[in-house]
């Protein structure tokens, strides 16, 4: 390999098979370095039909993948934000409630949302690549679905007569997942991993800054024009950039 397309081509040969842990590639060396755990033969003729003059340099088995640090900091570190982002879903959803804010519950439910998908990156951590990318899809069709439900309340709350929200509790709490929703993200880009299912998981909380300053923005306009227009109106971009996220997401699980 002499050129980042040839790794590309290499990538897309390799990657969809389920034996593939890990690749590491040496463009100055022109080499690559496959763990996998079976079907060399397979591996190889993948490669092979690429054209590239490529030749098997040496083979060995190892007791662990290389990625093994990586895999325990990914895991240590998805704890962390599993913790946090539940904390910061029974907070702004019972609060949301108490304010009678969709902004808040918006944001809760989208907090629950990547909850769930950082546990499915848990189980993804040292897996195959495909199995990866598989997390990585099914993380975006089940934000798909929350966004699409979450859209269909804010319709039913533009129609009906509900109460003002409380914009003190929206800043509040909105502030606090802010801070929270920051904190994610810098643990999570400490892993520097371009794989699927962590770079879902990073999708996922700049996400969410975006929606916890909407959120503020959101409060301050209630306040000003002492209206739940502002609410309601915020809610649903928080669902658009939620949408968009998960687009995003699919997009990243079938490249």
């Amino acid at each position: 390999m002499d050129c980042s397309a040839e790794e590309q081509l290499v990538r897309m040969q390799l990657e969809p098979l389920e034996t593939i842990k890990s690749l590491r590639f040496d463009l100055n060396q022109r080499t690559v370095t496959v763990y996998h755990d079976g079907g060399l033969a397979k591996i190889a003729s993948g490669i092979n039909r690429l054209n590239l003059g490529s030749s098997q340099l040496s083979t060995k088995f190892v007791d662990e993948v290389i990625e093994t640090n990586q895999n325990r900091e990914e895991y240590r570190l998805l704890w962390i934000v599993i913790l946090i982002n539940a904390a910061l879903f029974i907070g702004e959803f019972t609060f949301g409630l108490l304010s009678n804010s969709m902004g808040l519950i918006a944001d809760s439910l989208d907090m629950l949302a990547d909850a769930f998908v950082y546990g499915l990156s848990l189980l993804a951590v040292g897996g195959s690549i495909a199995y990866k990318k598989r997390v990585a899809h099914w993380s975006g069709l089940m934000q798909t679905g929350l966004a699409l439900l979450g859209l269909v309340e804010v319709v039913r709350r533009f129609l009906l007569a509900e109460a003002i929200p409380d914009f003190g509790t929206m800043i509040v709490l909105s502030l606090l997942a802010l801070t929270g929703n920051v904190i994610c993200l810098v643990l999570l880009q400490r892993t520097r991993s371009d794989e699927a299912h962590m770079q879902a998981s990073m999708i996922f909380t700049s996400n969410d800054v975006i929606i916890n300053i909407s959120v503020i923005v959101a409060a301050v306009l209630v306040y000003q024009f002492e209206s739940r227009l502002p609410d309601l109106i915020i809610g649903s971009i928080v669902f658009v950039i939620v949408l968009r996220g998960a687009w995003r997401i699919l997009q990243l699980a079938r490249d």
